[in-house]
């Protein structure tokens, strides 16, 4: 089973599993398998055999003196260790004895936040090392199907176990997307049925997510594109196809993506066009009331003027009436009913 990934999110304080240092030496051919965990380094590095497959993968990079052993005793380069260390786009560099892959490894965690770290891999011709920031990983089932010997892993050498580990990376990512889309989806629901703030931030921390995902993807289909054109003689002619599989994925992957991005964009949209219909529909009805109020203000209004004088042949008789009150609030209520009749009749409301 895959060794379970810490739940911490992106930027929050390191878990302390993320400062513990784990070092894993898997060793196997055709007709032999053997593991190592929890060695000290100079006795892993001693393990190392020739004509074997050597997978050393060092989990939690903290400790930089056993991340230097390592590069000295496979002669890694300075600016190489470098990149290992530090955080970094996907890219592929080739030197002389060995090949340098890095990218990014990506979970989908609780909260609807992407967890992530960087994931190095030094191809050389009998050994393939791996190094990860945090304590677990994705390739548990591939670590069984390893010791049981199950497909073709045991039967192909280092160049085939890194195709099968940058494989199940990048088959993740499509479990990233998809809660991406489901996150869509529920945001367009909500923002019908209500367009609270709330989902205008969502919103905008989807936007994020995207962006970090092309910056993940793009540079990382540049660098399959470099590794399936590789002449260092490092990865088999009979394996290309395989990495020009994962590469069709990565293509496909950022067509999703660009997808994705258009759907977000319109959300944002819908958002503002539910918000400016919302705000539409409260200034109708305000307008309603307003219009419905001024021939009432007009008639309060000349009621209200008290000129009311026996002398006067402009007086107002209907004020001596002892019927004027309710016949005027009857004729206040007509004007409302009328008004609102023919508003009715026009379809405003």
């Amino acid at each position: 089973m895959a060794r379970k990934k810490s739940l911490t999110p992106v930027n929050d304080t390191p878990h302390p599993s993320e400062s513990k240092v784990i070092l894993e030496l898997i060793q196997y051919n055709e007709s032999a398998y053997s593991k190592h965990e929890d060695l000290p380094i100079s006795e892993l590095i001693a393990n190392i055999k020739a004509k074997q497959v050597n997978w050393v993968n060092l989990d939690g990079l903290e400790d930089k003196s056993i991340v230097q052993k390592i590069a000295d005793h496979f002669c890694l380069h300075t600016l190489l260790v470098e990149d290992i260390t530090s955080d970094h786009q996907p890219k592929v560099e080739e030197f002389d004895d060995y090949l340098f892959f890095t990218l990014k490894m990506l979970y989908r965690i609780e909260e609807d936040r992407i967890d992530y770290e960087q994931i190095s891999f030094v191809l050389g011709k009998d050994y393939l090392l791996s190094f990860q920031e945090k304590e677990g990983d994705l390739f548990g089932n591939l670590r069984d199907r390893i010791r049981l010997d199950q497909g073709r892993v045991r039967k192909k050498k280092a160049d085939y176990l890194l195709y099968r580990l940058i494989d199940i990376i990048v088959d993740n990512y499509y479990s990233v997307l998809d809660a991406i889309g489901q996150k869509i989806e529920t945001i367009e629901e909500d923002i019908y049925q209500n367009s609270i703030e709330q989902q205008f931030k969502n919103i905008q921390k989807l936007k994020k997510e995207l962006i970090y995902l092309r910056k993940a993807l793009y540079p990382l289909r540049d660098a399959m594109s470099k590794l399936i054109k590789d002449e260092s003689g490092f990865i088999e002619p009979a394996n290309i196809r395989y990495y020009r599989d994962v590469y069709d994925h990565v293509v496909h992957l950022i067509d999703s993506l660009d997808t994705y991005k258009d759907l977000t964009s319109a959300l944002m949209d819908i958002y503002i066009n539910t918000l400016n219909t919302r705000m539409n529909e409260v200034m109708k009805v305000l307008t309603i009331i307003s219009t419905i109020f001024i021939p009432l203000t007009f008639i309060v209004g000349v009621y209200g003027m008290n000129f009311n004088t026996e002398k006067s042949p402009w007086n107002m008789p209907e004020l001596n009436s002892p019927y004027g009150y309710p016949i005027v609030m009857g004729l206040m209520v007509l004007i409302v009913i009328g008004m609102m009749r023919y508003f009715k009749y026009k379809k405003w409301f």
